[in-house]
């Protein structure tokens, strides 16, 4: 089931609105006029060989060291591109949405999402961005709350 489905299915509020194609979060919040602390970029680990979506703001990386240690696991590395897209079969490569409980992935979360009221986020393709409650979104998803990023020097 794609995202859009399951937020059709799940009866909470969210937003749906179309955009110049985005290839970057940060890109994507310039389109929509969103700051990039409220866009929220999924990014696809393997932690000791199991694939975990972390969920971070677009203007931040993920420090895999501190993920790593937070996680405690051995090894962390960034999953290929091509692996991606054998995993999200339902969007377009780069444009995944931050639910991993649809993909049959765990969900670590960062902190600096945590206080946040809303969250936008692709829709599975570079046009489309949603929007809903943090709140919701957490309900939604479950995702287990570290602290594993560092902000992007702009």
């Amino acid at each position: 089931m794609g995202v859009m489905e399951f937020l059709k299915k799940s009866k909470v509020k969210y937003k749906v609105t179309k955009h110049k194609p985005a290839f970057t979060a940060q890109h994507m919040a310039a389109e929509v006029h969103e700051r990039g602390k409220y866009v929220a970029k999924p990014v696809v680990v393997k932690a000791d060989g199991e694939y975990v979506m972390c969920v971070l703001p677009a203007c931040y990386n993920v420090d895999l060291k501190a993920l790593k240690k937070q996680m405690k696991v051995k090894k962390v590395e960034l999953a290929k591109e091509k692996e991606l897209g054998k995993i999200f079969g339902d969007c377009e490569l780069g444009a995944e949405p931050p639910f991993g409980n649809l993909y049959d992935l765990p969900t670590v979360m960062d902190k600096t999402l945590e206080a946040d009221d809303h969250i936008t986020f692709q829709g599975g393709s570079h046009e489309k961005a949603v929007q809903m409650s943090m709140k919701d979104y957490v309900k939604l998803v479950g995702p287990e709350v570290l602290e594993f990023s560092k902000h992007v020097a702009s």
